[in-house]
């Protein structure tokens, strides 16, 4: 089992399915709400770009970098984000969960919780993961409040790591969940999911 694999998960609030250009066109709907990639503290394609990011991960998931997958809204049967499996590093059994987005529309409904724990549950019971990391910008509060509920936990902050679109610097926020601590995540999340179902 490679980590670079990404099989279809399922959960009742979410479906995670291998990123194809089947997915494209619902995912290029999924931003028009909210013009969702003119958000500047994240990076999400616009209608016209997604299909050339779609195969971008695409082309990025066969040559072994990531994994990439489609997070489809059950009760619609339409995709309406992407996420991806990034720095995998299979000697030391660690990856991160990132370039993750969902449309507006389903945001807050328990699809983005249910896709982390589809994620994680694969991440340290299938995969054998020691620590899985989360990155996202600084001023992406509402992205740090997410990842915080998950129990992860804030290693750090890399200062000026990157030259965002605009010519800004992004400041990235680094957290992370180790496997002793996935046991209570695990349960902490289970019981939120629950009061969405």
């Amino acid at each position: 089992m490679s980590f670079s694999d990404s099989p279809t998960l399922i959960h009742d609030l979410a479906r995670l399915e291998p990123l194809s250009q089947a997915h494209s066109s619902n995912l290029a709907d999924a931003v028009v709400a909210g013009n969702l990639w003119r958000t500047w503290v994240t990076s999400v394609p616009s209608p016209d770009q997604m299909s050339d990011e779609v195969a971008a991960r695409i082309a990025r998931q066969r040559a072994g970098e990531i994994a990439a997958w489609a997070i489809v809204d059950p009760r619609s049967d339409r995709a309406v984000g992407m996420t991806t499996y990034l720095h995998l590093d299979e000697p030391n059994r660690r990856l991160e969960i990132g370039s993750t987005w969902i449309g507006r529309e389903v945001q807050g409904t328990g699809v983005n919780p249910a896709a982390k724990m589809l994620l994680l549950s694969r991440a340290f019971e299938d995969l054998g993961c020691h620590a899985v990391e989360f990155r996202t910008h600084w001023h992406n509060h509402q992205s740090r409040a997410a990842i915080a509920r998950l129990g992860a936990k804030q290693d750090g902050v890399l200062r000026a790591h990157q030259v965002w679109r605009d010519g800004t610097l992004r400041d990235t926020v680094v957290f992370s969940i180790i496997a002793a601590e996935w046991p209570a995540a695990r349960a902490a999340l289970a019981a939120r999911l629950e009061r969405r179902l």
